[in-house]
């Protein structure tokens, strides 16, 4: 009984998650960006935070498997969102995070099941195929603005 009373409050409420991305700049000004084997859209790296991880810990993790990125660490948080996409009741936590170098054009991953490419890209020379957040969100970063609200 008490499974399926669980079972209905998952399907009735959507489950509480919480997320992270970051908008990663290397010395030149470029920012890293993602594209998942399963879209073509280009994103800001990120993902959910797992069970008994800090938000920190999480974005750190998620930069070093889709950026191949190791020792950046968060600089500050510059947006904190609401996402109700895909029937869940996401809370995005936004990072600026900075890498000492001007690196290679090209990133590489540690998750190749899901990131076919990363990239360093100039601020005004994304790639058309940007997702509109993603292109929001480096806009904010851009004008210096922290944002918060929905995604």
């Amino acid at each position: 009984m008490l499974g399926a009373l669980v079972r209905l409050r998952v399907r009735l409420l959507p489950p509480l998650t919480i997320g992270v991305r970051a908008v990663v700049v290397d010395s030149a000004g470029r920012i890293a960006l993602v594209r998942h084997t399963y879209d073509e859209r280009w994103y800001l790296p990120g993902g959910g935070v797992d069970a008994g991880e800090t938000i920190a810990a999480a974005i750190e993790r998620e930069v070093r498997e889709e950026l191949g990125l190791d020792g950046v660490v968060p600089d500050r948080v510059i947006g904190l969102f609401l996402n109700l996409k895909e029937g869940r009741d996401d809370h995005v936590v936004l990072f600026l995070m900075r890498a000492k170098a001007t690196l290679p054009d090209r990133l590489s991953t540690s998750a190749p099941f899901e990131i076919a490419e990363a990239a360093w890209f100039a601020p005004d020379a994304l790639p058309d195929a940007t997702s509109p957040a993603t292109r929001l969100r480096i806009a904010d970063y851009l004008a210096g603005k922290d944002s918060f609200g929905p995604w």
